[in-house]
């Protein structure tokens, strides 16, 4: 399983965790929405923010933050 560091600490990479979720709202241009899934993307449960611990909201906002600093964006053309 992958794991990212950003500023300083690691995070787990599970696809629909809420890292994962975190930067592909980066990737794909949207604004930032925490949520995550229980298993794999659009595959199970979405959890939505009111629903998240402060720990998984602090974990979305680090992935989105992660793909900010890396400047990868969905090339729609």
């Amino acid at each position: 399983m992958a794991a990212y560091e950003h500023n300083g600490k690691l995070y787990d990479g599970r696809h629909g965790g809420p890292f994962d979720r975190g930067a592909a709202d980066s990737w794909y241009n949207r604004p930032p929405r925490p949520h995550f899934f229980t298993d794999a993307t659009y595959a199970s449960d979405e959890i939505e923010e009111r629903f998240m611990t402060q720990a998984q909201i602090a974990e979305y906002h680090a992935g989105y933050e992660w793909n900010e600093a890396q400047g990868g964006k969905k090339n729609w053309d």
